[in-house]
């Protein structure tokens, strides 16, 4: 096997769980080959680089070898090669809470929380 659509090897190596998932996040523009947002139907080839965001954390996948069915995960996971960075610890993606009984907050505050949580000025 000399390629495979972009969509199903997404699935088969179990990156999604289903292949409209999958299918949807490539026609969203959300899934990367070699810096190139593809259709689904994209061939994909050994040697090509898929990226793509999760929730916290971006994934860089590099491929390995083709498969076309859904597999189990050992033999799933031989098909590619993670070089993404390491997720953020969850307890450093919380959302800072202002105490119980502190009323509603100042324009100051509000606007201090925003700089906070990264919003820009609008």
């Amino acid at each position: 096997m000399d390629f495979v659509r972009v969509d199903i090897w997404l699935h088969s190596v179990r990156l999604f769980k289903a292949r409209s998932a999958a299918n949807t996040a490539v026609k969203g523009g959300k899934i990367k080959i070699d810096g190139e947002t593809v259709k689904p139907s994209h061939k994909l080839r050994v040697g090509q680089t898929v990226t793509f965001r999760e929730p916290g954390r971006e994934r860089i996948i590099e491929v390995t070898g083709l498969i076309n069915k859904r597999v189990g995960h050992p033999i799933a996971i031989k098909q590619y090669k993670d070089h993404s960075p390491e997720p953020v610890a969850r307890h450093l993606l919380a959302v800072p809470r202002r105490e119980r009984g502190a009323g509603r907050p100042t324009k100051k505050q509000r606007r201090e929380l925003d700089r906070l949580r990264g919003y820009t000025n609008r």
